[in-house]
């Protein structure tokens, strides 16, 4: 089973920013703990700031991966774009977010992409990325 794990804008400083809402991990760190609990399956990963390199990933993988765990940070709530490129593709698609957006601004309670993704997650912390993982190993 391969599962890819896309990122977006500014989770590259993920362990750097906003601690008190996104925690002092880096996402490799997390990746590698991640990993260690799914030795079965392959987990991949990409981080993209640019729209555009993450809708040119979700084409790339989305016909010949098992599943996509998509972090779009606030392209969730803008990108159009993302969410047709997700509807284009066979493999599916779980939403997460770090912290729970309906805790956050009003303009974040609201997802462009959900209506097309499996599932959304929200507000576990990185255990988030742990939880859209074995919501697609149900799948198989």
């Amino acid at each position: 089973m391969k599962i890819q794990i896309i990122n977006g804008p500014n989770l590259n400083l993920l362990g750097v920013r906003e601690k008190s809402i996104y925690g002092n991990t880096d996402f490799e760190t997390y990746l590698e703990n991640l990993r260690g609990r799914h030795t079965d399956i392959t987990i991949d990963y990409y981080q993209s700031n640019v729209e555009g390199e993450i809708i040119n990933k979700l084409h790339e993988i989305g016909f010949n991966y098992d599943g996509i765990v998509l972090n779009a940070g606030a392209y969730t709530h803008t990108s159009i774009a993302i969410a047709d490129a997700i509807a284009a593709i066979n493999t599916p698609v779980v939403e997460v977010h770090i912290s729970n957006v309906y805790k956050r601004e009003e303009f974040r309670h609201s997802s462009m992409l959900a209506a097309n993704c499996k599932g959304v997650i929200a507000g576990f912390g990185m255990n988030s990325y742990h939880l859209a993982v074995e919501s697609l190993l149900m799948d198989q």
